[in-house]
């Protein structure tokens, strides 16, 4: 019979030495999972994007270990985790049982796509730890998103295998739900190796120091991450640090003004996002756990980024959002966007501190481009997805320009190849460049922005393709100028888009460019050397340079 372990026991002495072997080496499990995944992945989206994170819990849902991928998984995560330890009889969980959920509203989830794997590790015949994976998959497309119910299969929490035996049932219902069944199942069975792999590697650390030693040096790890955090947090001076601005997403006909409050008291943070609009009719709503996934990448970034993803820097951390509002949101609201509305709260924490800590921050960065292209394989006659979210730069920085055409913050996930794409999908690569003259003019630039056209190849195509920062662009910081909005550029043939929505016919394209980052601190300080060097590597034009630098030329 399997046993629920007991509560950690305080009288385990471990030495800091092997609390940073222990943690390392949980460390290094969790990346090892994220490989695996990646590793036998089917879909391009997981195998080429990376779009994938991995995690171990404690038996009392306290996050160990947290690979280094994507920062806003950790919302549907600690969900599914949380959930389960709440709403479980623990004492009928076995070892080869695996939970599978999604859902935002129950269970824990952030967006639908997000489909996340839980298994518990026995060791002994006790329950020592858990661990989890999450996987994005491209599903689900061809949707409204007025409400969650429009937005694809709502998974709680429920056992997908029991003892190790797949319940074919759920699998069948599952599937039957998916418009690319194919891929799906052999992700799925991706994100099962990997956990299993966690599992076999947990036990072998227990093997090698004992469960009681790894369990401690586990609660020591989390005590150092909290001490650091803290140490952190006591760099920044005390006070009441405020932003507004105004945020756009073509999911959404009006503007919403969105505001922060960080209140830094001594070594305790408290990002304060009342007042803020309700929830609304669109995807870019937030469940609670997908702000709280936000605000610990936005602190950790600023006060120590050494510090290690797990519970301990959760501690000195504090979220106050109104139930029902976008950054609090519950059932039924639709959250598939919820990164656009989540970047936008980086760069406002961020703003906001700027004026206790400029050395630390960047100006506002990209929100991203989400580009979805769907139809029928003219080869192949199967349903196809293809999902990517364009990078497009960062702000600038302090002593630094913003990086050139890479995604930011809480997103952080790998392009496709364009060899990977085409060979994959119907559709060509025709142009995949850096903009010219697109990041914020500043004495740091912001970065460069990406331009990626697709044209489609035999078919008709639906696709979902639009940004937030359409109309509003990145702003920039003391002095400096605003980087660029968000593009959608269709084919002469290709009707506008509704709602981001559309049809691009066969042999038309599409056109994706990211906003790009505004730049920090006044134009007119840039050296010269360094304008010379941007019109040599064709970063900035002669225009640029003469009319934005002052830079005869």
């Amino acid at each position: 019979m399997n046993k629920v372990m007991k509560p950690l026991m305080t009288d385990v002495a471990v030495d800091p030495v092997t609390t940073e072997v222990v943690g390392s080496a949980l460390m290094t499990i969790v990346e090892e999972m994220g490989k695996a995944i990646v590793r036998a992945a089917y879909s391009t989206n997981i195998k080429e994007r990376q779009d994938c994170s991995t995690v171990i819990f404690d038996t009392e849902g306290n996050t160990l270990a947290q690979a280094e991928r994507i920062p806003v998984h950790l919302g549907s995560l600690l969900g599914i985790a949380d959930w389960v330890l709440k709403n479980t009889d623990l004492a009928t969980v076995r070892s080869g049982d695996v939970f599978i959920g999604n859902d935002a509203h129950t269970g824990g989830g952030t967006h639908l796509n997000d489909i996340v794997f839980l298994e518990p590790v026995f060791y002994e015949e006790n329950l020592v730890a858990w661990v989890s994976n999450l996987a994005h998959h491209s599903d689900f497309v061809d949707r409204g998103h007025a409400h969650i119910y429009q937005e694809g299969l709502r998974i709680p929490p429920v056992r997908l295998y029991r003892q190790g035996v797949l319940q074919q049932d759920i699998m069948d219902l599952v599937l039957l739900n998916c418009q690319v069944p194919q891929e799906r199942i052999n992700d799925f069975r991706a994100q099962m190796a990997a956990n299993r792999l966690g599992v076999q590697r947990y036990q072998a650390l227990c093997d090698k120091y004992s469960e009681p030693v790894v369990r401690a040096a586990g609660a020591q790890i989390l005590n150092y991450a909290e001490r650091k955090t803290r140490a952190g947090i006591s760099t920044i001076p005390d006070g009441i640090y405020t932003h507004e601005c105004d945020f756009d997403t073509p999911s959404y006909d009006k503007i919403l003004h969105l505001k922060v409050k960080v209140i830094v008291d001594k070594d305790e943070i408290t990002i304060d996002l009342r007042d803020n609009p309700e929830q609304v009719r669109a995807g870019i709503n937030m469940v609670y756990t997908a702000t709280l996934a936000t605000v610990y990448f936005a602190v950790k970034a600023l006060v120590d980024p050494d510090i290690p993803a797990n519970t301990g820097l959760h501690r000195p951390i504090h979220v106050i959002a109104d139930e029902g509002s976008v950054f609090n949101a519950v059932s039924p609201a639709a959250v598939y966007t919820r990164t656009d509305i989540g970047q936008r709260l980086v760069d406002m924490i961020f703003t906001a501190l700027s004026a206790a800590v400029p050395e630390r921050i960047c100006a506002a960065c990209t929100g991203g481009g989400l580009m979805t292209f769907s139809g029928v394989h003219p080869r192949t006659g199967r349903f196809y997805v293809y999902n990517e979210m364009c990078g497009g730069s960062m702000g600038g920085r302090a002593s630094q320009d913003g990086l050139d055409g890479v995604q930011v913050h809480t997103t952080n996930t790998a392009n496709i190849p364009v060899e990977a794409l085409e060979f994959e999908h119907p559709v060509m690569v025709e142009r995949y460049e850096l903009v010219q003259d697109s990041g914020g003019a500043g004495k740091w630039r912001g970065g460069m922005t990406m331009r990626r056209k697709i044209r489609v190849l035999d078919h008709t195509a639906t696709v979902n393709a639009g940004g937030t920062n359409s109309i509003v662009a990145p702003w920039g910081l003391f002095g400096a100028q605003d980087g660029r909005t968000t593009q959608v550029e269709l084919g002469k043939n290709v009707a506008p888009l509704k709602n981001r929505n559309g049809l691009v016919p066969a042999g038309e394209t599409l056109a994706m460019v990211a906003s790009s980052g505004g730049g920090y601190g006044n134009p007119l300080d840039r050296d010269r050397e360094l304008i010379k060097r941007d019109l040599k590597e064709e970063r900035i034009s002669q225009k640029a340079a003469r009319e934005i630098y002052g830079l005869d030329v």
